[in-house]
């Protein structure tokens, strides 16, 4: 019983970790993140860092333990989901693609202090949702948690699978993000600009994909009534 059900663990965290990953893609949300984040302080990046994790691995568990459930109270289903959030990315990568060419940089002066940002709300909107944890993230955490295993026991097992998957995905998010800027560093500021608008085009490639995705869903279940 206890190897059927260390089993049946590794399994379900390795499957939430090899979906969630690829989508999640702190790597290529990086430059982004940088671009929005120009104005913090080495230390003000790190505490970011730390905030932006909490509230992925914060979204990604309430998605995979109960987004079925608040979907189906509200009588929401997930294309629905795919469109709204879809849009919402669109717009994200809009402004960032028609943001005017400015040099990144990567310290305060000390001679002109700014006022201190509001690292909550910014670790939420935009950092959080929808750059990293975005509507596509969502949706297949939902499908996962959705797909679990039949009993209490193994859906006791499978839900604890899916809270250290998530915590695995959150920990490749901080580390990602707390180290972004010396690597990006490398690439100098034309470069970073370059890599900036290379990924903002890719995040309104994927916002349109999501939509088609979630419009398709919904043409299908228009098609079968």
């Amino acid at each position: 019983m206890i190897a059927d059900d260390l089993r049946l663990f590794l399994e379900s965290m390795l499957l939430g970790l090899a979906t969630l990953l690829p989508i999640v893609n702190p790597l290529g949300a990086a430059p982004v993140y940088l671009a929005k984040t120009i104005d913090l302080t080495a230390q003000e990046h790190a505490d970011l860092a730390r905030r932006v994790a909490i509230n992925c691995f914060a979204v990604l568990l309430a998605s995979l333990l109960v987004g079925a459930y608040v979907l189906d109270f509200f009588g929401i289903s997930v294309p629905i989901v795919q469109v709204a959030g879809g849009l919402l990315v669109c717009s994200l990568a809009w402004s960032l693609l028609h943001q005017p060419d400015e040099p990144l940089e990567w310290a305060h002066d000390a001679a002109n202090p700014i006022r201190p940002p509001d690292l909550r709300a910014r670790a939420f909107y935009p950092l959080t949702m929808p750059l990293i944890v975005g509507p596509g993230s969502i949706s297949v955490a939902i499908t996962l948690g959705a797909n679990h295993a039949r009993g209490f026991r193994p859906l006791i097992v499978g839900s604890l699978a899916h809270a250290a998957g998530a915590l695995l995905v959150a920990v490749a998010i901080f580390v990602t993000l707390r180290y972004a800027e010396p690597i990006l560093r490398r690439f100098g500021a034309t470069g970073t600009a370059v890599l900036l608008r290379m990924s903002a085009f890719i995040l309104l490639c994927i916002g349109v994909q999501i939509i088609w995705n979630g419009a398709s869903s919904l043409a299908r279940a228009l098609g079968s009534m």
